[in-house]
């Protein structure tokens, strides 16, 4: 993956990336009816106000861009490699990622600038978080092309970033179809669970915490594994006691002693699973915890697992929703 989101990483997804508006306006200049150039357009990115094509024909894009940018269909020449995504896309999608040239690794070091010139891109999108920016050398990928850098913030915020970058890359056709589609389904979910979602008082246990640390990860409103379940009506308590930048501001790292004071008021708790369903070692070790088995929800068998909890695209977002559909079913037996 072009970023490793460690629970230090995590934590330095800073806030202040976010922008108002859609983050791009029409500068006027239409050079194409006079010199033969395309049309271009100043775009609010995290790195300035850049002037792009307004109609991309070649675009590479790495990070968070990355699946966003085929999903959206845009003219991709390059990409960086994304690994921790290929179980939640598609197999269109999949298909796709697999055939395009990878001009980065999975770490924004690992950026290959000799190819990206190779690939002859007219923009390039670069999405990951502002600290890992530093390691990329933004002047040389300049002098290639233009760089529009719309990395993530809070695990919520995908939406918007997601559009930014298939705004910036010209694809916001098909982004508007599948983000439609998505809409369509969560608003079905919320009137099925109607009855029952809005009265649960949840938490959730991510898969972040540090075994050798003895932590676990407690999720908030807002975090990856919650911002979906609010979609369709879930509504998760409590409040970080220390907010720090991006994802710290909506997630916590609590002790496991501390499960009791943190968890013991929820009516129900879900919790992050693997693609596959497995249980992930970090969540494991929580559960096996005797104090986890005497939190209220767990001895009420109101447990629930989630997976595709990091979705960061409207397509991937649709099997998180058939993931919380299929989870909080046994709630309607009741």
């Amino acid at each position: 993956m072009f970023v490793r989101r460690s629970s230090g990483l995590i934590g330095a997804l800073a806030l202040s990336l976010t922008l108002a508006g859609c983050g791009s306006s029409d500068d006027g200049k239409d050079s194409g009816a006079k010199d033969g150039k395309a049309k271009t357009r100043v775009f609010a990115a995290d790195n300035g106000k850049i002037t792009i094509p307004v109609d991309p024909q070649r675009v590479v894009a790495t990070g968070y861009a990355v699946p966003v940018l085929i999903e959206a269909g845009a003219p991709l020449v390059g990409i960086s490699s994304w690994q921790r995504g290929e179980p939640m896309m598609s197999e269109k999608d999949l298909a796709a990622y697999k055939k395009l040239t990878k001009v980065a690794g999975e770490a924004a070091a690992e950026t290959n600038y000799e190819a990206i010139a190779e690939a002859d891109p007219d923009l390039i999108v670069i999405g990951v978080p502002a600290p890992v920016l530093g390691d990329i050398d933004v002047k040389r990928l300049e002098s290639i092309a233009p760089v529009v850098a719309i990395g993530p913030t809070v695990p919520s915020a995908w939406r918007d970033l997601s559009h930014r970058q298939a705004d910036a890359a010209g694809a916001l056709k098909q982004f508007d179809s599948v983000k439609a589609t998505y809409e369509k389904k969560a608003a079905e979910l919320a009137k099925k669970y109607a009855s029952v979602l809005p009265e649960l008082k949840l938490g959730h246990v991510g898969s972040y915490g540090e075994v050798a640390k003895g932590t676990f990860h407690r999720e908030f409103g807002r975090s990856w594994g919650t911002n979906i379940a609010e979609d369709i009506g879930a509504e998760y308590y409590g409040k970080v006691k220390k907010p720090g930048p991006g994802s710290r501001a909506v997630s916590e790292y609590p002790s496991v002693e501390e499960l009791p004071a943190s968890l013991g008021e929820a009516d129900a708790i879900t919790y992050s699973v693997q693609a596959d369903g497995s249980v992930p070692e970090m969540v494991k070790y929580v559960m096996d915890s005797k104090l986890w088995k005497n939190l209220p929800a767990v001895k009420a068998g109101k447990t629930y697992p989630i997976g595709y909890t990091e979705a960061a695209t409207y397509g991937q977002a649709m099997k998180t929703l058939d993931a919380v559909d299929k989870a909080f079913a046994p709630l309607l037996d009741r």
